[in-house]
């Protein structure tokens, strides 16, 4: 027998109104960007602080709701200490024509890793462990067939233990599907993005890393270009004019003729463009980062340096050009700058790859928004809507428009 609805709430926060369940509580804005907002709130119900996300206008247009079903599914799939996980999801509509909002839950991390760079210097044991675990996360993610797309600073949660989780699956695709070029923050992008390579691999993601390492030691965005010609330029002032063999890989006749267009210019050292791959000193800040034993690391401080020569060898592995040549996660987990405390055993994978037939289907909105309510079809007739007829899961649950699973222990 089916449970009564939940009493739902209002709330404007931000000129936005939240409408949520009773169980989510002191509901608090931490942060907006075009795909949507997030509030902390405290959880009556488990007695966690959690992250809710208000998807904004998920189903505005088909590309608009194709992306809501895509990070639905994501999240659903992701299940790795490194990856943020889904613990409950809900609308308030009770029916179809009202089905306008989705809100996601998940668990609240501390700050992202843009705010932390910016407010502390970040000594090399916060720099292997942090990049060690966008690695672990991303090994996870590669083995299920999923890109990311989108790694940048912002998209990587820190809490105050050091433990990361790799956020925002909203330009994530499966590696089987025509991929576009207009994806990931502009100076987080591999060149074979912009230029237009429509099959490029899941290394795209390592480029994105090797950036956002280089940003940790540094303290400022390696590739900072004003638009998409002057980011490629800013690249190859780096990695130096690819040779002939690079650009016969090239499938785009323009993108040929640019490369071929440019005089030769040699590739920069690694070991004099970042002289403090190491860094040490004093925080600028209070330390809201501290490795806490984890995953076989040690503190600060605690012996798990790795040499400058290490770090900078990583670097250029991961950002390098030819994509048949970058470092795969696997391969780059296996670095010797990682060897101080790194755990094989720890580097898990998916069980099975993510199947997503329907990211090939032509859908209009409408047809996006029932495959999230089909109460006719797949529910028992006291049931109104259900989110998870989307998410295609074999059992339904008692209350259809309000569900949580577990991903893992609440009590951590």
């Amino acid at each position: 027998m089916s449970q009564e609805r939940p009493t739902f709430y209002r709330q404007e926060l931000n000129k936005t109104i939240w409408e949520v369940p009773e169980r989510y509580q002191n509901l608090s804005p931490v942060g907006s960007g075009a795909y949507g907002s997030v509030c902390a709130a405290f959880d009556t119900k488990t007695g966690l602080r959690v992250a809710v996300k208000k998807l904004s206008r998920p189903f505005q247009s088909i590309i608009h709701a194709k992306r809501t079903y895509r990070e639905l599914r994501l999240l659903k799939h992701m299940k790795h200490e490194n990856v943020i996980g889904l613990l409950d999801v809900f609308t308030p509509a009770r029916s179809l024509e009202e089905f306008n909002d989705v809100y996601l839950v998940t668990h609240l991390m501390g700050a992202d890793l843009n705010n932390i760079v910016k407010c502390q210097k970040l000594t090399d044991d916060h720099v292997q462990f942090l990049i060690y675990q966008i690695l672990r996360g991303l090994k996870y993610i590669h083995s299920a067939d999923i890109i990311h797309r989108d790694l940048k600073p912002s998209n990587l949660a820190v809490n105050e233990d050091c433990e990361l989780k790799i956020l925002d699956f909203g330009l994530a695709r499966h590696t089987d599907v025509e991929m576009t070029g207009y994806v990931v923050t502009r100076w987080y992008r591999a060149p074979e993005v912009i230029l237009s390579w429509m099959h490029y691999n899941q290394t795209v993601d390592i480029w994105s890393v090797g950036c956002i390492m280089a940003e940790m030691l540094t303290g400022k965005t390696l590739f900072k270009g004003k638009d998409y010609l002057d980011q490629l330029t800013q690249i190859l002032k780096v990695t130096g004019v690819p040779g002939a063999e690079f650009v016969q890989k090239l499938n785009d006749k323009a993108a040929k003729s640019y490369i071929q267009s440019l005089p030769q210019s040699p590739k920069k050292d690694f070991s004099q463009l970042f002289p403090r791959a190491s860094p040490q000193g004093e925080s600028q800040g209070p330390a809201v980062c501290v490795p806490a034993g984890g995953l076989g690391s040690p503190r600060p401080g605690a012996g798990g340096s790795c040499s400058v020569t290490a770090a900078t060898d990583l670097l250029e592995k991961m950002l390098e050009l030819d994509v048949d040549k970058r470092l795969t996660a696997s391969q780059a987990l296996a670095h010797p700058f990682f060897e101080p405390f790194r755990d094989p055993e720890e580097e898990t994978e998916a069980q099975q790859p993510l199947e997503d037939s329907l990211e090939r289907e032509k859908l209009t909105v409408d047809e996006w928004k029932r495959k999230g309510w089909a109460p006719q079809r797949l529910l028992p007739a006291a049931c109104s809507l259900c989110l998870l007829c989307w998410l295609r899961f074999p059992a339904w649950p008692q209350r259809p428009w309000h569900f949580s699973w577990r991903l893992w222990p609440l009590s951590l």
